[in-house]
Formats: C-alpha cells, structure tokens, sequence
C-alpha cells in the first residue's frame, strides 16, 4: 500500500544507466515514495534520461559535483518526516520504507535507522552487518535495536526535522565518512541512531568509481572529524593509530597533507562532544581498530 510518511533522496554522478535502474526499482516500491534524484554535475545525460523516463521523480541537476551535500538539497525538496537515503548502486527492499516510518513514528527521539545490507548478486550480507548488529555502543532500552555511534547514510533512513536541525552533512567533508560528524552532532543533541534488522536495503557496488578519491578523503575525513569532535587524549591516540595501519603510499601522504592544510578549518571549529557523549561512544575505539570491514586499504 502507498506510504506517504517517507520520501527517498538519491545523489549519482556519472552513473546514468545505474540511476535508471536504481529510479525505476524505487518508483516500483510498494509505498509510492516521493522520490528525488540530485544529480551532482553529470555530463553524461543522466538528469535528462531521468527526466523522460519517470515524469514523476523530481529530478535537481547541479552544475557540480555537490558530494554528500546533495542529500541536504534533496531533503529540502521534501515535506515527508522521513527521509531515505539512496545511492544509484542501492535500493530499498518492498515493505522497508513502511518499516521505517512505523518503527520511528513509535520512538519520537530516534533519528537514524541504519538498515542491514545485503551484498547483490550474491545475496550475503556486508561484513560491516556483524559490526552493527554487534554494537558495543550503549543504549536505552526503549531502542528498537542496537545502538550505534554512527551510521551508513546509503543504507539508512533519517528524521527530517532532526536531520535539518543539525545541519545535515558537512560541505567542508564533502563524501567519504562523512556521516560520523553528522551522528556524532545528532547524539550531541540528544537524539538517538540504531540498527534495525527488519530494515534491508541492498547494495551492488558499481565498477564506476574513484577508489583513489575514496580513500584520500576518507582518511582525511577520519582525521578532521577526531579533531572536531575529540577531546585531545582520544583524538592522540585515534591519530597515532590512523598513523601506524594506514597504508604508507602515495594517496595516504596527500591525505595526510589535506588534513594538516584544513587545520585552521578544523581548529576554528573545534567543539569536543559532551563528556556524556564521549563516555558512551568510547567503546568505539576498540571495536574501529579490530575492524576488518572499514580499513583505508
């Protein structure tokens, strides 16, 4: 049945017979979502062939490439309370949308849920679900499932007032661990981010992508984050361990470089987490440096 509490929001570039397929498997959804596609600065047709084929999605084609912000302009082309976020390599399985809005209609504090991912066309889940499921971050019992200190924004669904209310994702992050400045602002304020089981979204990683950028800004982006949001022992010691397992190459050298050049971004716009915050995710730090799943490799 049509489900009119959640909207969808996808960013793509370059990507255009992926973002048909991804629109086409989201506009065949049982609850009818809303759904916007932002198109960050394509030159490959594809805000036009989006356009033709599904009259009905609202298409934003941007004249750059926006990263992560793109979602923040897609949830302000919503009215829905909900939003979900989808990569043009991802897409919602039937009934989760309606999952969502139901679970997060009954908990007025929750303002992520993280779904679990299954690998296609294989069918297994990600690696990364054992790490979710396993969360070692405390929580109320009220949660519908594990609590988390962070979130995979393809994989998740959002409250919109509470994601608008801190600022969605940083343009400064861009893309790439973008989301643990954004979890870390939302549990600051009092807000709460779990994984929910029942809540599945599937994931065929797409060929057509910069692994090289990936990794230069996610380490970049790990760093900047540690020194936004750490008080100075934690954020030593996430620092040296980033040091000592991070690939010594190239592409870690430039990522270290483009941290060491935003340095006065981040100094100026340091505000460690409340202490209450910062006890509650500590046990983050074990869990991140026995992770096989997320490694700068």
């Amino acid at each position: 049945m049509a489900d009119s509490r959640t909207g969808v929001v996808i960013i793509t570039h370059q990507r255009r017979d992926e973002a048909l397929a991804a629109v086409e498997r989201l506009v065949a959804l049982p609850e009818q979502p809303p759904v916007v596609l932002v198109d960050n600065g394509s030159t490959d047709g594809t805000a036009d062939a989006v356009r033709a084929r599904f009259p009905q999605v609202d298409v934003l084609a941007l004249a750059w490439n926006a990263g992560a912000v793109g979602r923040n302009l897609g949830v302000g082309r919503l009215t829905t309370p909900y939003v979900a976020f989808c990569d043009d390599d991802t897409w919602w399985e039937s009934g989760s949308l309606t999952t969502a809005a139901d679970v997060l209609d009954a908990h007025p504090q929750l303002a992520v849920l993280n779904a679990r991912i299954v690998v296609e066309p294989s069918g297994r889940e990600d690696s990364i679900v054992a790490e979710l499921r396993d969360s070692p971050v405390p929580g109320p019992d009220w949660l519908p499932g594990p609590a988390l200190g962070s979130f995979l924004a393809g994989a998740s669904v959002v409250r919109r007032d509470a994601f608008r209310a801190v600022g969605g994702f940083s343009s400064r992050l861009w893309l790439g661990g973008e989301e643990e400045l954004l979890a870390t602002d939302l549990l600051s304020a009092g807000w709460e981010i779990c994984y929910l089981e029942d809540l599945v979204v599937h994931h065929a990683a797409s060929p057509i992508r910069d692994t090289v950028r990936r990794r230069r800004d996610g380490l970049r982006n790990t760093l900047w984050f540690t020194w936004l949001r750490r008080p100075l022992a934690p954020a030593l010691r996430r620092t040296l361990f980033l040091a000592v397992t991070a690939p010594h190459d190239r592409i870690s050298a430039l990522a270290w470089w483009d941290a060491v050049r935003g340095l006065p971004w981040v100094l100026t716009r340091r505000r460690t987490r409340p202490r209450s915050v910062e006890a509650r995710l500590a046990p983050l730090d074990a869990a991140q440096r026995a992770s096989t799943a997320r490694r700068y490799v």
